[in-house]
């Protein structure tokens, strides 16, 4: 569990690094290109989840992590006994929300700055929270045995 735990303090800390770093560089709305016409830093705030859906709900979103962290915390001794994947999706899951719960409690909206130019520009917790989900879906639709810890 020591791993999992580090991991989680490890992409809350890149993520918030990788933010200050975008908001002490960078002008709001400033885009760099990194690779011309495929991947560019952009900044941006947004108000709203995933795709701008339900912008200017800044306490709805921060009601949910919380509820999350106690959900996780409630369930420790339970997820310690699932299995090392399942265990890593809650986490990145944990880690993601908390990223952009501290964004969204102190700025009032959450810095996003990855930008592919197809599609909506998001960060690293966003990354962690989509694979997070994909990890724990997949464990829950696949894989049959959920109580091992292997």
């Amino acid at each position: 569990m020591f791993f999992l735990s580090s991991f989680v303090i490890l992409i809350i800390v890149l993520d918030q690094l990788i933010k200050y770093l975008v908001v002490n560089n960078m002008f709001l709305g400033e885009s760099i290109p990194v690779i011309p016409h495929l991947l560019h830093l952009t900044y941006i705030l947004n108000s709203g989840a995933a795709f701008g859906i339900l912008e200017n709900q800044r306490f709805f979103f921060i009601l949910i992590a919380v509820i999350l962290i106690f959900a996780i915390v409630y369930f420790y001794s339970k997820i310690i006994k699932l299995n090392k994947l399942f265990q890593l999706g809650i986490a990145m899951l944990f880690s993601g929300a908390i990223g952009n719960m501290i964004d969204r409690i102190f700025i009032g909206k959450v810095i996003d700055y990855i930008d592919f130019r197809i599609w909506p520009i998001f960060n690293l917790a966003d990354i962690a929270i989509v694979c997070g989900c994909i990890i724990i879906i997949y464990e829950l639709l696949f894989i049959t045995d959920k109580g091992t810890n292997s």
